[in-house]
C-alpha cells in the first residue's frame, strides 16, 4: 500500500511555514522599537494558515470556459496593524515586551511543531522498515 506524505504529514508544514513568517514580522517589529512612526504589525495565524490550505487545493476545471482558481491573497495581505495599549508620542507602537513574548511564544509554537513533525518522519521511517 503507498503511503502519501501530504496525507501522513497533515498541515505541519503550513504550520511551520506561517510560524516562520510570524517570526520575521515580530523581529522587524521589535528591531523598529526606537523608530519614529513605525506601526507595529503582526500576523492572523488562523487566517494565514486557512490561506495557505486553500492554496493547497487543487481545484479541477471541466471546461474551458470554467475560472480557474487563482488567490490573490498575498503576505502583505495577512499583516495586521497591532492595536497599542500605550502608544507613543512620536507615533510608534511597538512594545518592547509585548512583541518580545509573542516572539517567544511563536519560538516555542515552531519548535514543538518542529518536534511534532520530526514525529510523524520517524513513525514513517518505521513503516517503511516493516517495524513497529
Amino acid at each position: 500500500m503507498p503511503i502519501n506524505i501530504d496525507k501522513a504529514l497533515g498541515s505541519l508544514p503550513e504550520h511551520l511555514s506561517v510560524y516562520g513568517k510570524r517570526s520575521t514580522v515580530l523581529a522587524s517589529n521589535i528591531a523598529n522599537a526606537d523608530t519614529p512612526g513605525f506601526k507595529a504589525r503582526d500576523l492572523d495565524f488562523r487566517a494565514a494558515l486557512g490561506r495557505a490550505a486553500e492554496q493547497q487545493i487543487a481545484l479541477r476545471t471541466t471546461r474551458g470556459n470554467h475560472i480557474s482558481h487563482a488567490s490573490s491573497d498575498g503576505p502583505a495581505q495577512q499583516l495586521m496593524y497591532r492595536v497599542p495599549l500605550q502608544p507613543s508620542l512620536d507615533g510608534n507602537t511597538v512594545d518592547s515586551q509585548v512583541e518580545q513574548a509573542a516572539f517567544a511564544e511563536n519560538a516555542v509554537r515552531y519548535q514543538s511543531t518542529l518536534t511534532f513533525l520530526g514525529g510523524r518522519f520517524n513513525s514513517l521511517k518505521l513503516a517503511i522498515k516493516g517495524q513497529s
